[in-house]
This record gives C-alpha cells, structure tokens and sequence, in this order.
C-alpha cells in the first residue's frame, strides 16, 4: 500500500495544482467564489492526509490482521479463484461499498465513530486537497462494518485491491468546479452529491454517505439533491478554528471524555460516547452551554500570515511531503521502532508547520521544531553522520528564535546564557568521555534558568512544589545510587539532581505567583526537562533503554521548547499590558 500511495501522490498534488490555477484563472475573470483554495487549509489537509498514511502503517495491521484470521477461520464459502474474476472483483467492490455506506452512516451518526471521520469534514473548503484530509484512528474502528465480507469468502488481496479502488474514487468528487452531471448524479457518488454530504446546512446534513454509488442512499432513506437555491457552506458545526493537526484529530473525542466526565448519571456517562453527535447530558448541558449553530454567524477561520511565512511553510512543507514519501516507500525495511521514530519525526515536523500557519510559532521556532525532529529521529535510527549536524543546530536555532523574541527583557542574558550552555553541553555529550563535563554544562544551564525565573517571582514561592520536586529527586536519586551509580560519581549527581529539582520548584512558584498560561508552560518544561535527565540517568547508569534517544532527546527538546516559548510569551504578555496602561 505504501508503494502506492507514493506513486499516486504526485497524481493527486498535480490535480490538485491545475484546480488552484483553474480557480485563479476563473477569479481574475470575475468569477465570484472561484477560487476554493487558501494554503494554509490547504496545508492543513494534506497534512492530515500525510499523518493519516504514515500512522496507517500500524493500524491498518489490525485491520488486516482480523479481516484475515476471520476470512481463513469462518468464511462460510471459499472460492478465490470465482473472486479473481472480473465479475468475482466487481461484486466484491460493491459489497465493499454497500459495506462502507454503513460504516459512513455510523461515522456520522454514532459519536463514537464521528469523533474519527470528523476530521475529514472538518475543513471550511471544499476542493481536491480536502479529499486527502483524513482521520488517523478511523482504521482502529472500521473493520467491524468489512467482517461479512470475510464471512461470504472474499479474498484479502481483493478485498484490500477493491478497497483502495473505493478510495482513490472518491478523490474527484471533492471539487466544487464540476456542476451537476444529469443521469450519473442518479447513481452515482458525484461531486454535486458529496458537496451536499459535506454541507452544514439543515437540508443537507448526514445525506449522501455511498463512497462510489449513491444507490443505497436512495434505498435507505438518506439521498437528498443538491438545491442551487441551498448553496452549502462546509466545516463541522461545532467548527475546529485550527490548522493543529494532532487537535484536529482529538477534538471529539476530548469533547466526548469531558462531557462523559462531568456527567452525573452512569448512563448518561455512557451515552455519550454512543448517541448522535452533538447529544449532551442535561446536567452537563447546563453546567457547560455552548452556543446553538446559526449558519449566519457561521465565521470563517482565516488566520493572516505574511507573504514570508507562506513561503517558508510551504518550503518547509514540500520537505516534510518528500520525507514522508521516503518513509512510506522504505517502511517495510523497518524495523518497528525505526518505523514508529520516523513517524513521529513527521508529524512534529508538520505540526510545526501548521502552528506557524496559525501564528502559534514564529518561523524560527518552527525551523527549530524541524531541527530537533531530524535530531531526535537521527539520534534514535542511528544515522550517525546526521545526528552530529542536526542535534547543535536545534539549539542553535532556538537561541536565534529566543534572542529574536526577548530584546528588552528583564533577564534576556541568563535565558541566553541557559541556552549557551544546554548548547555546550549538547556537544560535549556527543563526544567519548565528556559525559562530566557536559552533566556541569547543563547544572548551569539550570542555575541559569533559576535566576531568570527568580526576575519575577519570588524565591520557592510554592511550598508544594518545593516538596514534590525534592521527594521526585530523592527517589531518582537512591534509585540511580541502589543500581548502578559509580561512587566517584555520587556526588557531582546528587548536586545535579538537586539544582533541577530547585529549577521545577522555582518554575512551578512562578507559575502560582504570575498564574498566567504561559507561566504553566514554563513549569511543564522544567518537570519535562527532569523527566529528560532522568531518563538519560536511568539509560546509562541503570539499565539501556530501547530507543533511549528518541524520548531522551524529544523531552530534551520539548522542555527547552515549553521554556523559551513560555518565557518569551510571558515578556510580551507584559509588554503589551504596559502598552496598553500607557
């Protein structure tokens, strides 16, 4: 499958490229609405799109992994060779699409099943790009609605072959540049037919589910035409309003938990996660209202970039197509944990993207996220060569990104100072037995972000946190000591554990005293950054961890980041506020 999808890509990128200058070309005529395409929805969904394929490595196993075992175990029939016939093939694809107009209707009239396929509805545009959004955990729920097909005997290679056929179907019809196609709309999954599928509007929500033949939407009561009258506006209901990928693929379901959670009765607890979307508790409706869906305050979500931060995502973004290109091409030379690393290299790499697109990363905090995700995955894969280049130049960049954001600070010199020194100890670490000197880097990289959280707050400002981050430092510490830690090195260690257990109590006073969200990020960098050091404690004195420098390096790199960011958020949080006092 993966072979496929990356020769298709260029296939569906092309189509993709002709329907935007299609619609540039129709817009400079003077065509209203012409044009379907914004980059950063563009970007968004293919990003999806991306993460979906590459994830898709481990959970459609399972998918193929049950539909097997059922098919060699319970088939009520076997006759591979009646299926491999054309004959044989055409009805095993409309029994796959029979199939998958059911598992289509749950997905939008079950939440549990919503909460999956509502990534792919989840875009304000409607055009070839949002044919490859997808959901990343669909697969862990679909194979249900494919099992009678193992039961009446099809074979998995033409069940799998019938189902790629339904998918890559389905490409052409997300456009809003073809009309209305007379007899064909009659059978047919059109794109007439699934604009109205995609539509909010009241006439047109949950019709049109047939992925090639819109026949069993007419059977079953849920066809309904496109009405030139009606013209459908796109998204969900309850709208995302973000370019995060890895949000857009939780939304729901932190939804359904929340209102799950805060239900009181048991029943309703359960409800939740099996009635119609958008179904709520009484008691959790009235505790937590939302705003009831008028398509005429419908807003679209439109962040402004600048012309430099297009370029940038979209140069970034063809990097990281061509990354995850090679990742499915070489996937089944993989050994699992190699596999798994570069996936999550990709999807850091394009959630980085997505957050610049937003204005939620400037572009040198988005190259840093690129910087450490090659680092991380270098580090984890073995590529050695690649590895020594990448891990200085992800903290080299973010003390570019951090010297950019904090001009004027209070305190600017012990955050580059922290930074500095995380850098020295980042290449003395990489060298044979400079493992001391580099544990004394980072002890002052943490003295160093002590003092910067001492400019505003004040000293061990939160008692609790003062206890939990020494009892944290006391266990890593007797544990590190009961198993493994050379004596000569018992001291300089202990000195270390207890200065970053000082920086996460300091972090966390901090955050109690300003209470602000970027505070927080502050004191969740500093834990995460003890969390880093004690698994590169546990990986070299204790025992070797497998893949040790994927979550040493990537919590490594995520604490610098929740720290640089937070701290320079909390600067212009001030800034502004003094801007707007004046």
């Amino acid at each position: 499958m993966g072979y496929i999808i990356v020769l298709a890509s260029p296939v569906f990128l092309g189509l993709i490229l002709i329907e935007w200058l299609w619609g540039m070309r129709l817009a400079k005529l003077g065509k209203t609405g012409a044009q379907t395409y914004r980059l950063d929805d563009a970007i968004s969904s293919i990003s999806l799109g991306v993460i979906s394929q590459i994830s898709a490595i481990f959970t459609r196993v399972l998918r193929i992994v049950i539909y097997t075992l059922v098919f060699e175990q319970v088939a009520l029939v076997r006759d591979d060779a009646w299926w491999s016939t054309w004959y044989g093939a055409l009805l095993a694809l409309v029994l796959y699409d029979f199939c998958y107009y059911w598992f289509h209707r749950a997905s939008h009239e079950v939440a549990w099943f919503w909460a999956g396929h509502a990534v792919h509805h989840q875009s304000q545009h409607y055009n070839l790009s949002t044919a490859l959004r997808q959901s990343s955990s669909g697969a862990l729920t679909s194979w249900v609605f494919y099992l009678p097909m193992a039961l009446l005997g099809v074979p998995p290679l033409i069940f799998g072959i019938v189902a790629l056929v339904d998918l890559l179907y389905q490409f052409w019809v997300h456009t809003e540049h073809i009309g209305r196609l007379g007899w064909f709309d009659r059978w047919f999954c059109s794109p007439s037919n699934h604009r109205v599928h995609h539509a909010v509007n009241d006439p047109y929500v949950d019709r049109n589910y047939g992925g090639i033949w819109v026949v069993w939407d007419r059977l079953f009561g849920s066809f309904q035409e496109e009405d030139p009258k009606e013209v459908c506006v796109y998204g969900t209901r309850t709208a995302l309003n973000s370019w995060d990928p890895l949000w857009a693929n939780m939304q729901m379901y932190a939804s359904m938990l929340h209102d799950s959670w805060h239900a009181k009765r048991w029943r309703d607890k359960l409800m939740v996660f099996v009635r119609h979307p958008g179904w709520r508790p009484a008691d959790v409706a009235q505790r937590f209202p939302l705003k009831a869906f008028d398509i005429q305050q419908f807003p679209a979500f439109a962040p402004v970039q600048t012309p430099a931060v297009q370029w940038w995502g979209g140069a970034w973004f063809v990097v990281l197509l061509s990354c995850s290109s090679a990742v499915l091409w070489f996937m089944d030379g993989m050994v699992w944990g190699e596999a798994a690393t570069c996936v999550l290299g990709v999807t850091a790499g394009l959630w980085g993207v997505n957050a610049m697109l937003q204005n939620r990363l400037s572009p040198t905090m988005c190259a840093f996220v690129q910087a450490a995700a090659l680092a991380t995955a270098a580090n984890a894969c073995g590529w050695s060569d690649v590895y020594v280049l990448a891990k200085p130049l992800a903290l080299l960049v973010l003390m570019f990104a951090a010297w950019q954001a904090s001009a004027g600070m209070n305190g600017r010199a012990w955050l580059m100072a922290a930074l500095a020194l995380s850098f020295s100890g980042d290449v003395l670490l990489m060298g044979e037995g400079l493992f001391v000197p580099g544990l004394v880097a980072f002890l002052l990289a943490h003295l160093s972000y002590i003092q910067l959280f001492r400019k505003d707050a004040p000293w061990l400002h939160s008692r609790r946190a003062v206890a939990m981050a020494i009892s944290v430092a006391a266990v890593v510490f007797v544990g590190l000591d009961q198993n493994g830690l050379p004596s000569e090195l018992r001291v300089p260690v202990a000195a270390y554990v207890l200065v970053i257990a000082t920086m996460a109590a300091q972090a966390w006073g901090r955050a109690k005293q300003l209470g602000s969200s970027a505070s927080l990020w502050v004191a969740l960098g500093s834990s995460v950054f003890m969390l880093s050091d004690t698994l590169l404690a546990l990986d070299k004195f204790v025992s070797p961890l497998p893949y040790a420098g994927l979550w040493v390096l990537a919590s490594y790199y995520v604490a610098q980041g929740l720290i640089v960011r937070g701290v320079s958020k909390t600067f212009d949080d001030h800034k502004n506020g003094a801007k707007i006092l004046n």
